[in-house]
């Protein structure tokens, strides 16, 4: 029975989560009434009894009128005063103590724009808020806390505005349509400029000798042409005319006798001597 519970618990914080936006850590508005029976019934921490069934952390609120009408009710409720002075306190902005039931519709609103997890043991208020989407509600059975699960009007409203969602609203399809013309000026003009440039591009390829003004993306380099011989290689050889070649190998002396230009081996006495001695022998 315990598992089934959890089980019930957990899918129905899943839905909150995925449909309301409900974010951990969770808020919970108790009024007096389920106060005053976590008190009788011992179900404390409270805190940490509200973690377990919601599988999360949690901070616990009331309002100030709950607290004023808990102090009115007498002595026998001053434990349930002391408890809910301890708990965080909601802004109601009541200048005069209301009823406490009519504090906390005030609170939730109209679609419980804060989040709240409502607490209480009020069968009334319990089924009224079963009426308003997104408005989770918790009570008690004696030592047992329980998450009542999601009615038939908030699952409708749940799935009219995952509805709404999945379609444009009229904003957006305005906005859309003027992206998609800038889109669409884009793309024409993109085209133009490729007609462009093909067309010049063709102008080129027809004349034979394009403008050398234009400019080219690509370096051009210039050819190397064949060049004319150097000229001194070509310069004719200057020959040179020996004054003695005429004579061959004879000489003229000044006084204009010929001089054979051959002269005779001088020897050394060295090899002089070695031949009269060879001789003598």
């Amino acid at each position: 029975m315990r598992v089934k519970k959890q089980k019930r618990h957990r899918r129905a914080v899943r839905f909150y989560t995925a449909c309301y936006g409900f974010r951990e850590p969770f808020k919970i508005l108790c009024d007096g009434t389920f106060v005053y029976h976590l008190l009788a019934n011992g179900i404390t921490p409270a805190d940490t009894a509200l973690a377990n069934i919601l599988g999360a952390t949690v901070k616990i609120f009331t309002t100030r009128c709950v607290t004023e009408e808990l102090r009115s009710l007498g002595d026998s409720y001053s434990d349930s005063v002391n408890a809910a002075r301890n708990l965080i306190t909601a802004r109601c902005d009541h200048e005069r103590r209301k009823n406490a039931a009519a504090c906390i519709t005030e609170v939730i609103g109209e679609n419980n724009p804060e989040h709240f997890f409502v607490a209480t043991q009020d069968a009334e208020l319990r089924k009224k808020f079963q009426e308003i989407p997104g408005v989770p509600v918790i009570y008690a059975l004696r030592n047992a806390l329980f998450l009542e699960s999601p009615s038939a009007v908030q699952h409708k409203f749940a799935k009219i505005a995952e509805e709404g969602r999945s379609h444009m609203t009229e904003l957006e399809y305005k906005m859309l349509k003027v992206k998609k013309k800038r889109v669409d000026r884009k793309e024409a003009c993109d085209a133009l400029d490729m007609n462009d440039n093909h067309g010049d591009h063709q102008d080129l390829k027809r004349n034979d000798k394009p403008n050398r003004m234009v400019m080219n993306d690509k370096v051009q380099f210039k050819q190397k042409r064949a060049k004319g011989p150097n000229p001194l290689s070509c310069k004719k050889k200057k020959i040179k005319v020996n004054e003695n070649s005429a004579t061959g190998k004879e000489l003229k002396n000044v006084d204009g006798s010929v001089r054979n230009r051959s002269r005779k081996r001088k020897r050394s006495k060295k090899n002089q001597f070695a031949s009269e001695s060879s001789g003598g022998v």
